[in-house]
């Protein structure tokens, strides 16, 4: 009589060469999905990448410091205030308010915020920048101590 079993595999089966090699099969996919990249996103990467700029003293005016410092306090505070961001369809477009450190050369300074900000978008979120405005509400001066007083 024959048996209707199936014949189990030999204990000297063979094994592909590439048996046991983990792949994550990145070379197989074509890219399939969306990428959502939330404004809030382009404002942290503008705000590190301006606060990084020597002669930048803060972002923001002075009274929307005053009221992210109220804000703080009860726990709602903007992370990245004086950054507003407006997406367009293929490109975003980024509006900086902030605070000048004296005697910081003001036009120079707005120029390297423009290319330091499209650089760091460009190059992170991988989106064109259209314009990046930038409004100087102030000019920051350091107090001098009064240690040349004579008592």
């Amino acid at each position: 009589m024959s048996s209707n079993t199936p014949e189990l595999p030999n204990a000297a089966t063979t094994l592909p060469a590439n048996a046991g090699e983990v792949t994550d099969g990145a070379g197989d996919r074509v890219g399939e999905g969306v990428t959502t990249i939330k404004d809030g996103v382009i404002a942290k990467v503008t705000g590190l990448a301006v606060r990084e700029i020597p002669g930048v003293h803060s972002l923001g005016s002075v009274p929307t410091r005053a009221l992210g410092a109220i804000l703080d306090a009860v726990g709602n505070a903007d992370v990245n205030p004086g950054i507003s961001v407006t997406m367009g369809d293929n490109d975003v477009a980024v509006d900086i308010t902030l605070v000048a450190g004296y005697p910081v050369p003001l036009t120079a300074l707005a120029d390297q915020i423009r290319a330091t900000v499209t650089g760091a978008i460009e190059g992170l979120v991988g989106i064109a920048v259209s314009t990046v405005n930038v409004t100087i509400t102030d000019i920051y001066v350091a107090e001098e101590s009064d240690d040349n007083d004579v008592a």
